[in-house]
């Protein structure tokens, strides 16, 4: 099998991996804010549900942390490939504007 051929299979599993990585820590993060806001809306005591808010907040840290391995693995694999004699580059499918979506306008304020 061609060598080229193998690294974008490869690729494109590991763009998967973190493409579901990111969707989980999204859905997570809102999932921890609306408890937090139901709460706050049914006037419960700050201890009501705590044991939930805290796994919550285990759960992020753990994908964040998966995440942040993911980036490694992939830039392991930037070298990898060009070890191999491979020189495409393993970016994925994302670009600027996919992530506009998620940080808005304020994000181009920021880069500037």
């Amino acid at each position: 099998m061609d060598k080229a051929f193998i690294a974008k299979r490869t690729q494109e599993k590991l763009v998967a991996t973190e493409a579901a990585i990111d969707a989980a820590l999204i859905e997570t993060t809102q999932l921890l804010a609306d408890l937090l806001q139901a709460r706050s809306d049914l006037g419960a005591s700050v201890n009501f549900a705590n044991d939930v808010q805290v796994k919550l907040t285990e759960a992020v840290a753990a994908l964040s942390t998966a995440r942040t391995s993911m980036g490694q693995a992939h830039s392991g694999l930037e070298e990898a490939a060009l070890r191999l004699g491979i020189r495409t580059r393993m970016a994925g499918p994302y670009r600027k504007d996919m992530f506009d979506l998620f940080l808005g306008d304020e994000a181009e304020r920021n880069v500037a």
